[in-house]
């Protein structure tokens, strides 16, 4: 018998009011995650990605409207629950984010082993000694050393700056850890470290992680499983397997071309065109416009369609006799 998931996202939809009109970032999608697993969130700029990380954290601008779906932690509904009892149940209690830009996510006048602290202060109640002492573990866990902990954040490299940011979302043990595009401006060895570093503690603590990232070749070291965004919505859901062997969407299809490989004897392809507005969604499907092998059917916006255990997609090519003709 298949675990139950411990998060569970259910057309969730979020919307943000601009003076062109109203952008749908995130439009109906669904996911699951269970314990002791990575879901990696792939997608180009713009598709919804970090956006859905603020709905399930609800750290949104001021321009957004309030999220509407399903968000169920353990079986529980948490999107709908008052905001100062999200912050003390569930915000860095039982969801953590790790932000893109660690230097814009840290303060540059305190120091940095305080900040790692502070939410174990807050949401622990910790004292300043037993938290200081907590934060000391959570710098070893991410591989800092102990001395860093009296450091300012300029003081410390980008790849140090994302190990603190790291710990800082660690050292109240959550849950799920929303990562989001957290090795976007790091070099590649640095980035290789911050990955090892993330299946360490997965293995070692049974973590579970959100990673949000556009950079295929990353995600694919620490994916259990892929949910592919296009447009605020999730086009194909499977397994890290069967999403990067043998993708069902034409469009992870593409993306999966488009990548660079070793010994490949054709080069990378690139996908033509660029994504729609999300000021105005085309009403059938969102990647008609780019899609090679598109027919009549696909002006019909199509459901999220099963292939298999956890393994769906949003395309008319796999409908039961919705195929082209």
């Amino acid at each position: 018998m298949a675990a139950a998931p411990l998060l569970e996202i259910d057309d969730l939809r979020l919307a943000y009011a601009t003076e062109r009109g109203t952008v749908r970032a995130v439009d109906g999608v669904g996911l699951t995650l269970r314990r002791n697993e990575a879901v990696v969130i792939l997608g180009e700029s713009g598709c919804g990605k970090s956006s859905l990380a603020k709905a399930l954290l609800r750290t949104l601008p001021r321009n957004a409207y309030a999220p509407e779906g399903r968000v169920r932690l353990d079986g529980a509904e948490v999107l709908g629950l008052p905001e100062e009892r999200f912050r003390r149940q569930v915000r860095w209690v039982r969801i953590a984010l790790v932000m893109q830009a660690a230097m814009n996510a840290l303060n540059p006048v305190v120091r940095v082993g305080e900040q790692v602290a502070e939410p174990l202060r807050i949401h622990r109640g910790c004292s300043r000694r037993q938290a200081a002492a907590r934060a000391a573990e959570a710098f070893a866990e991410v591989g800092i050393p102990g001395d860093f902990l009296q450091r300012y954040p300029h003081e410390l490299s980008g790849g140090m700056r994302q190990r603190a940011v790291l710990a800082m979302a660690l050292v109240t043990e959550p849950d799920i850890v929303v990562l989001d595009e957290p090795t976007s401006a790091l070099d590649v060895l640095t980035q290789a470290a911050i990955m090892n570093v993330l299946k360490r503690i997965k293995r070692d603590r049974g973590v579970s992680f959100v990673l949000i990232t556009h950079d295929v070749a990353t995600s694919s070291e620490i994916a259990d499983r892929v949910a592919l965004m296009y447009a605020g919505q999730v086009v194909e859901e499977a397994s890290a397997e069967a999403f990067f062997t043998a993708p069902a969407h034409p469009y992870s299809q593409m993306l999966m071309a488009s990548v660079p490989r070793l010994h490949q004897p054709e080069p990378p392809q690139p996908i033509p065109g660029r994504p729609p507005s999300l000021l105005e969604p085309p009403a059938g499907c969102r990647f008609a416009e780019r899609c090679p092998q598109r027919f009549d059917r696909c002006s019909e916006p199509p459901p999220a369609l099963p292939l298999g255990e956890r393994h769906r997609v949003r395309c008319w090519l796999h409908a039961t006799g919705g195929g082209r003709p």
